[in-house]
């Protein structure tokens, strides 16, 4: 294979972790090749929050700034495309693109983040990120004492309405069918004045991704101005499973405290890797990662 096409570490993901693991990597003369589809999670989000210097950017002008800061770097190559493929040979990983380019490297660190499964409830996509959203701790401010809904059942629910419930006076539970509560929860959503909806939502009505309405199935409404969803997932980039990673129950990749898999050689970081699910953490772990990978190509040659 063309020297050219050989570098010492292929980062798969190029958003907030795999930009953090360059950036470690190229500051110690690393050879890096990112390799990024365009496609981060959080592309409908308007503002991000909750990460100090950066609180209340965009987060298309954050990876922005962040990828031309880690360019600089002249032993860092960025490449739109997308792996397709990644397989181990000997002590190295040969990576196949969408284009037909093929890399290989003496390690991988996989930034790829997860894909959110969207229920089948018309207006729904058009406003995840927006007003229909995941995360207190990135969205609650800026929705704060607003009519609130939780679209989750079980502890689920539970889990959220503990962290929402003193960022709003109107907050509901949309159980989507029969609740499914311990008589101690349901006492706990009693004391503070949490309703519980047992219907399955039909469309949310909305201007532009800003929730008007939720319209149920027995096409009775009820108005409100944000929801919360805890949401299925699945990995963005089935290559780590297809090289032996292992996912936990959760669906998360396991990882050490090193951003390490259980394959030597490989590692992960950021969203498909933690149930934190921040811009803040993906590059707190995705610098974990790349001071990782490069202290062991030290060990392996000093």
């Amino acid at each position: 294979m063309d020297r050219d096409n050989n570098f010492e570490v292929i980062i798969i993901g190029g958003s907030y972790a795999g930009l953090s693991a360059a950036m470690a990597l190229g500051r110690s003369l690393r050879k890096v090749l990112i390799i990024d589809s365009g496609m981060p999670c959080n592309r409908q989000t308007p503002h991000s929050h909750n990460f100090i210097t950066q609180d209340g950017v965009k987060p298309s002008e954050i990876a922005a700034k962040a990828k031309s800061q880690v360019l600089k770097y002249n032993t860092v190559q960025f490449l739109e495309d997308t792996a397709v493929k990644g397989e181990k040979i000997g002590e190295s990983f040969l990576v196949n693109t969408a284009s037909g380019k093929q890399f290989i490297a003496n390690k991988i660190i996989f930034g790829t983040g997860i894909k959110d499964i969207m229920p089948d409830i018309k207006g729904f996509s058009d406003c995840w990120g927006i007003s229909v959203v995941h995360c207190p701790y990135c969205h609650g401010y800026e929705i704060r004492h607003k009519k609130t809904g939780i679209l989750a059942n079980g502890d689920k629910a539970v889990h959220l309405a503990s962290l929402v419930h003193n960022l709003t006076e109107e907050l509901s539970i949309i159980c989507s069918g029969k609740a499914d509560f311990t008589s101690d929860q349901l006492l706990k959503f009693e004391k503070h004045q949490i309703t519980l909806i047992e219907k399955e939502v039909a469309e949310v009505v909305h201007d532009k991704g800003q929730i008007k309405k939720v319209v149920f199935k027995d096409r009775s409404e009820e108005d409100f101005e944000a929801l919360y969803a805890a949401l299925p997932f699945s990995q963005h980039s089935d290559i780590p499973a297809s090289l032996g990673c292992e996912l936990g129950e959760d669906g998360f990749i396991k990882v050490d405290g090193m951003q390490r898999t259980n394959i030597d050689g490989v590692y992960a970081c950021g969203d498909n890797s933690s149930g934190m699910r921040s811009v803040a953490n993906s590059v707190a772990k995705g610098n974990v990662a790349g001071a990782v990978v490069n202290m062991e190509l030290i060990l392996e040659k000093f």
